[in-house]
């Protein structure tokens, strides 16, 4: 589909000019200079020839469809070309600005556009946008200064003033790009189309982006999925959605918010999140030079102590390993090193090495199984031959089977041996910080890749037909938050376990009904309108006889009508108390990017104090619900502390893929609480859910 887009053998330049200063003479100028090896037809109504090639009056004169069109016109010139020479243009590049980004009158040109690029099939990159860079077919479709090197690593960018900045960037560092991408306003050909494209580019290694939101997030989860498992996919996110603002009434929905929701979709998707730009090119050079380390064990070579030690307290804090050596790869240290090396990890082979002892010292720590990748740091001494180390670090690279980083510390006395690096396909980090987050970064693709080979969502036997029933039936009402009775109902036909209740509608109603559910008690104010019932005085536990029971029936509606004196008051939930056990929380909220976003954490009432809970996007797998357990700072009191039995961890995944199932089921669910839910140790009697609350929309 965008193979004329990439590699077209004809560029048309509309609004093509002779005047320098005009964004229709860089571009026609940068398809020439770069030696773009199709045809170029420069398009104006004035004048024979730019820049020394023929000139048509209108795109419909040219002898033959050409295969892209570069659009420098206004945005009304640009619809009616478009609409009158279908047939001539194989792909589109708006370069020109004046759409939706400009105001109302931009806004319906980029509809009308967007018509145009539905009705007509061509694929159309921007508008309002740099344009687009292939080193690998010499083209330079985009009125930036400037060409990469050619290389693997493939860039698309929401911000066109980015673009410029990192090409100028990586021209002046030397290092290859494949394709720069500029999308612009994003109104035809989006991140997702971008994905699937060089999910399949043999030149591209590695995929970049910047974005600052998603198109079709369930569609683009779906796509990064695909791709992370062919090439790693790195992305910096700016901006914020609609997420964070909305109004939310469950503990679910409030806590959870478009960063949430992006940092989870990235994650389920393979993708690396980059915090920032930084960080994003540190990342792609090592994923574009270095094959990702089998282990997390990485063995650090130094000609000075302090950034060894610098190296090994990063290491510490972040999710790679010190390696640990052999006894025999010591042994083989001593050989060559002087008496006051350092011969455990980090190996400081002292200020004097020289190019022969970083060779012997790289090659004997590559030799331990131990080590699944060399981190080698430098800082510049009056006796290091930096230029000599620098090839041999890139000569024993080619000989080994482990991945090599390196850390050139320094200024100006680096800078040669910088470029042999970057010439050997080694990436250098001015920190070794940096360097130890890449590695990191690496680890966790694998891991996420890994994950991502699993089958999502798990499928259990459910009665969809009763919550079906439900739903409807409080939609007929135009009730937007289910009764607790019926929330409960919806939640017992995904398999969730409740205890015995009623609802008791007087106060001897009640002691009945705790007489013969059997004490203790627990008693609920039961409201459409109450769903934080606590903050009212609607909840009071631990109840043991009849006569508490009547006494506080009464207290609970005078305490509600108090608070809430408009509330529609259905009667008073008796429930049969659970003891023991931890009090978790299991929830849904829907974002409006990505789709049903489930929660996990420590329940109760304070967790939105707490905030100590995880998020997955629905439908989920069985190690993606393991991971959300695990991810909350208090899982090891799930574990047990002090010689409690571990709690049932396997009725905890089940509960978390059911509220998926059921999220995934109806999308009618905006936000689902089960808060607190109380699970037991591995002898008893796995989740029970003691609240629900459930609030469904009216689309």
């Amino acid at each position: 589909m965008l193979e004329k887009l990439f590699y077209p053998k004809s560029v048309a330049v509309i609004g093509a000019s002779q005047n320098p200063e005009k964004v229709g003479y860089a571009i026609l100028n940068n398809l020439i200079r770069h030696n773009f090896q199709g045809i170029i037809y420069p398009v104006n109504p004035k004048g024979d020839s730019i820049l020394g090639l023929k000139t048509y009056p209108d795109i419909n004169k040219i002898p033959e469809p050409v295969d892209m069109a570069i659009f420098a016109v206004p945005p009304a010139a640009i619809i009616r070309i478009i609409r009158e020479s279908i047939h001539n243009i194989g792909s589109a590049i708006v370069i020109s600005a004046g759409f939706k980004e400009s105001g109302s009158k931009g806004v319906e040109f980029e509809k009308e556009l967007k018509s145009l690029a539905e009705e007509t099939a061509i694929p159309i990159l921007g508008p309002n946008c740099v344009g687009l860079i292939n080193t690998d077919s010499n083209l330079n479709a985009s009125f930036a200064v400037g060409m990469p090197a050619k290389g693997n690593i493939s860039f698309f960018s929401q911000s066109g003033a980015l673009c410029t900045a990192i090409l100028d960037w990586a021209i002046k560092e030397g290092i290859g790009f494949s394709k720069f991408i500029s999308l612009g306003n994003k109104m035809d050909l989006t991140e997702i189309e971008m994905l699937k494209y060089l999910k399949d580019d043999p030149n591209t290694r590695v995929i970049l982006g910047y974005l600052e939101g998603v198109t079709h997030g369930e569609e683009f989860i779906k796509v990064a999925k695909e791709v992370t498992q062919v090439k790693p996919v790195i992305i910096t996110k700016s901006g914020r959605t609609g997420a964070g603002a909305r109004a939310a009434s469950s503990h679910t929905g409030t806590l959870a918010g478009s960063e949430h929701a992006y940092n989870t979709a990235f994650n389920q998707a393979g993708i690396i999140r980059a915090e920032s730009m930084e960080a994003l090119f540190d990342f792609a050079l090592a994923f574009a030079y270095q094959p990702v380390p089998s282990g997390a064990n990485l063995a650090v070579v130094t000609n000075a102590g302090g950034p060894g030690i610098i190296a090994a307290d990063s290491i510490e804090r972040s999710g790679v390993k010190m390696a640990q050596f052999s006894r025999e790869t010591i042994e083989s240290l001593k050989v060559f090193l002087p008496p006051t090396a350092a011969l455990l990890n980090p190996v400081d082979i002292i200020g004097d090495a020289r190019e022969d002892r970083y060779r012997n010292a790289i090659e004997t720590v590559a030799k331990d199984k131990g080590v699944d990748a060399i981190l080698v740091l430098l800082t510049p001494q009056a006796m290091s031959n930096i230029d000599s180390i620098a090839g041999v670090i890139s000569d024993v690279y080619r000989k080994i089977d482990k991945p090599i980083f390196t850390s050139f510390m320094g200024g100006a006395m680096v800078e040669s041996g910088r470029r042999i690096l970057n010439k050997g396909g080694i990436p250098n980090y001015d920190y070794p910080e940096r360097a130890v987050k890449a590695v990191e970064a690496m680890l966790k693709y694998n891991a996420l890749k890994q994950t991502g080979k699993e089958a999502r969502g798990i499928k259990y036997p459910v009665n969809k037909e009763k919550v079906r029933l439900i739903i409807d039936t409080c939609r007929e009402k135009g009730e937007v938050n289910i009764p607790e009775s019926m929330a409960i109902e919806i939640l017992e036909a995904y398999g969730f376990r409740f205890p015995k209740r009623a609802l008791a509608t007087s106060a001897y109603d009640a002691a009945y009904i705790a007489n013969k559910l059997g004490f203790p008690v627990v008693m609920k104010i039961a409201s459409p309108d109450i769903l934080h019932k606590s903050d009212v005085g609607g909840v009071i536990v631990d109840i043991n006889d009849k006569q508490d029971v009547i006494k506080y029936y009464y207290d609970i509606l005078s305490r509600v009508k108090r608070s809430v004196p408009f509330a529609s008051i259905h009667g008073v939930a008796i429930q049969h108390m659970i003891k023991g056990g931890k009090e978790i929380i299991v929830g849904v909220s829907r974002d409006p990017q990505f789709g049903p976003l489930i929660m996990f954490g420590l329940g109760g009432v304070y967790v939105e104090v707490l905030k100590d809970v995880s998020f997955r996007i629905a439908p989920l797998n069985r190690t993606e619900a393991e991971h959300m357990v695990r991810e909350i700072q208090m899982y090891p009191l799930l574990r047990g502390v002090r010689g409690e039995l571990p709690s049932d961890f396997e009725s905890i995944y089940d509960s978390i893929i059911r509220m998926g199932q059921l999220a995934s089921d109806f999308p009618e669910i905006v936000e689902c609480d089960i808060n607190p839910m109380k699970v037991f140790d591995s002898k008893k009697s796995g989740c029970v859910a003691l609240d629900a609350r459930i609030t469904i929309s009216h689309k």
